[in-house]
């Protein structure tokens, strides 16, 4: 069995982002590795029928609501986005980046890099959108701008996001956060309890 926990996420996703928060300290509470899976909402719902759960009608207002109400339970930080939902493409390719860098200091710094862009977009209220702002929050956390800047223009980083949706899809992945453990998944911020306590029995 491998000892990782795949965390597929969108930088889009509220319920993403206080998951990745709360993910790390379960993984090494089981001895395991969080592998941090960067992926485009947009593709996938265009294969699941989905949209971004602000955009239905009465749905959306408690959804938005209810991102608040779920920071403040776990007492995490959240002001919601002016500019919502967003493009995330800068940011996941950034990440496949230095995932799969030859230089293990910049893996190294890629769990760091996802919890500031997303303390960049649901605590400080900047557009990671916008490439720039991507490149800012990396340099932020030691990674060279202009080196990542080419990167993210290159055709095989530009590959690997796409590459990376559709083996999600294939593992049938279908929101962010899922979470995916010894061929088990678990969907949504409200399940990182249950899958502490899948990981504690061993199953059932």
């Amino acid at each position: 069995m491998s000892k990782t926990i795949e965390f597929y996420f969108d930088f889009s996703s509220p319920y993403g982002y206080l998951a990745s928060l709360r993910i790390q300290e379960i993984a090494d509470k089981h001895q395991r590795t969080v592998d941090w899976q960067p992926i485009l909402l947009g593709a996938i719902f265009k294969v699941s029928g989905q949209a971004p759960l602000t955009t239905f009608p009465l749905k959306g207002d408690y959804a938005i609501m209810d991102f608040q109400r779920s920071a403040r339970e776990v007492e995490l930080p959240y002001s919601h986005p002016k500019n919502f939902p967003i493009a995330t493409v800068a940011a996941a390719r950034s990440i496949w980046w230095m995932k799969e860098h030859t230089d293990s200091t910049i893996q190294a710094k890629t769990g760091d890099l996802v919890q500031a862009y997303f303390k960049a977009y649901y605590v400080d209220g900047k557009d990671i959108s916008d490439a720039d702002v991507v490149l800012d929050v990396a340099a932020a956390q030691g990674i060279d701008k202009d080196t990542l800047s080419i990167a993210l223009q290159e055709p095989s980083v530009k590959d690997r996001l796409k590459l990376a949706v559709n083996a999600a899809i294939e593992k049938k992945v279908f929101g962010s956060p899922m979470m995916i453990v010894d061929g088990e998944s678990f969907w949504g911020n409200d399940r990182i309890e249950q899958l502490d306590r899948w990981l504690s029995r061993g199953g059932w």
